[in-house]
């Protein structure tokens, strides 16, 4: 893989900053977004003030933890523009999330908050190794869902040429990386490993294609599965992340030098990490769910946004600003399997240990006398055809979860293939337990 690092002289000086400038500036900016809020959002001024807090109290950074979170549910009870802090006249652009679960979430974007994600993903790109010039193939989802165009206006700022693709087609997408030869891809990881079975099938070796670097996001993914991409295509994998409501793809980002985790873009976003149970500010280092604040948002400030993604806050390596580890699983995705905290992360995990075991799976919830199980669903590889070797797989996954996560769970090996295929996040669990 070829060395990608961009020159220092290439990044924007508030990536080199010291910590003490750095955190001036969140200061400056954290008091003028509270006040935007509580001015502008009745839902703020009303949550402010039953928390007996004002824009006022805010001093220090540590101030911030006095102010209450905003959650999803704040989201959908003020569906459509109960947070919008602009007139309607300067919103520029609105998404949604999908509303599968309720009403949908609305963001949206005056033209300012546009070209901050414009930079932003331009910035992740740069950091991942892309350059000007290059061509960049965006299978991420166009339309509310924020991948798609995120990524794309990144690209277009940072003077890339955009393969527009989005989900689906993945014969077709095959072919264009192929024909068109795009040295970046960004996609989900799931959805990659769609496209490395179609590069397979078509009988092209992935490691002789194009493409250099990919960004990954929109779903939790393991180094194990890094590696795999890596291997199968010769090329720099890394983890792109970032939230609807927050502002899409592009809140933080790995940097191609160092791998070692996203670093925030702190100076547009404030992170903070909490106890998921109790809700208390916890220090850099340990381990629980990351809460964000945005710094420059105009038409919908965010305050303390509960992510439900769990990871730990880290000193910087390659920038000043501080990394995420990487997102392990979600609060709201956990299993309680007998007491052991399980997330789909650490099966796949364990899964791309098995040689003849393919890290397309699904985990089917049951209940046996009262009692939680789980069955992973899993296809065998290509090479594994047979009975011998997918017994011999699901003996060994069983063994590397109970060895390793300390749950016991059957194991179903099923034909290639036979696992649906995500064009967006992968679906992971599927509940079969009767519904009370």
């Amino acid at each position: 893989m070829r060395d990608l690092a961009p020159r220092k002289s290439e990044l924007d000086s508030i990536e080199t900053a010291s910590r003490d400038e750095i955190a001036a500036l969140q200061l400056s900016r954290l008091k003028q977004t509270l006040r935007r809020a509580y001015d502008n959002v009745p839902h703020y001024r009303a949550k402010f003030d039953a928390a007996g807090v004002h824009p006022g109290d805010c001093r220090t950074l540590e101030d911030l933890a006095k102010f209450p979170f905003t959650t999803k549910t704040d989201l959908r009870d003020t569906y459509p523009f109960g947070l919008v802090a602009v007139p309607h006249d300067r919103i520029a652009r609105l998404h949604a999330s999908s509303g599968t679960t309720g009403k949908p979430t609305v963001v949206a974007y005056t033209q300012g908050d546009v070209d901050v994600w414009s930079d932003v993903m331009a910035r992740s790109i740069r950091a991942a190794g892309g350059r000007r010039g290059m061509k960049v193939h965006v299978a991420f989802g166009y339309g509310l869902f924020t991948g798609g165009l995120g990524a794309h206006y990144g690209a277009e700022r940072l003077g890339c040429a955009v393969i527009p693709v989005s989900g689906g087609m993945t014969e077709r997408q095959v072919q264009l990386i192929h024909d068109f030869k795009p040295e970046i891809v960004m996609v989900t990881p799931s959805y990659m490993l769609a496209i490395l079975d179609e590069f397979r099938r078509a009988k092209i070796d992935p490691r002789e294609c194009s493409l250099q670097i990919g960004l990954f996001g929109a779903e939790p993914w393991t180094n194990a599965m890094r590696a795999e991409i890596e291997q199968s295509f010769d090329m720099h994998a890394l983890d792109l992340y970032g939230l609807s409501e927050v502002v899409g793809p592009g809140v933080s980002c790995e940097c191609v030098e160092t791998k070692d985790g996203p670093h925030v873009w702190e100076d547009h976003f404030y992170p903070e990490v909490i106890d998921p149970a109790t809700g208390a500010v916890l220090p850099d280092g340990a381990a629980g769910e990351i809460v964000f604040t945005s710094l420059t948002k105009e038409a919908m400030p965010i305050i303390r946004y509960r992510t439900r993604d769990l990871t730990r806050l880290l000193p910087g390596t390659a920038r000043s600003m501080r990394r995420m580890e990487r997102v392990g699983g979600r609060s709201d995705d956990m299993i309680i399997l007998r007491g052991v905290n399980v997330f789909p992360s650490q099966i796949e995990e364990q899964i791309l240990k098995c040689d003849t075991l393919s890290p397309h799976f699904l985990l089917e919830l049951h209940r046996h006398d009262r009692m939680d199980a789980v069955t992973v669903v899993v296809e065998a590889r290509p090479h594994a055809a047979e009975e011998a070797e997918r017994e011999l797989g699901a003996h060994e996954l069983a063994h590397h979860v109970k060895s390793v996560v300390g749950v016991t769970v059957a194991v179903r090996v099923v034909d290639p293939g036979a696992v649906a295929r995500s064009q967006g996040k992968a679906k992971r669990i599927v509940d079969l337990r009767p519904k009370p």
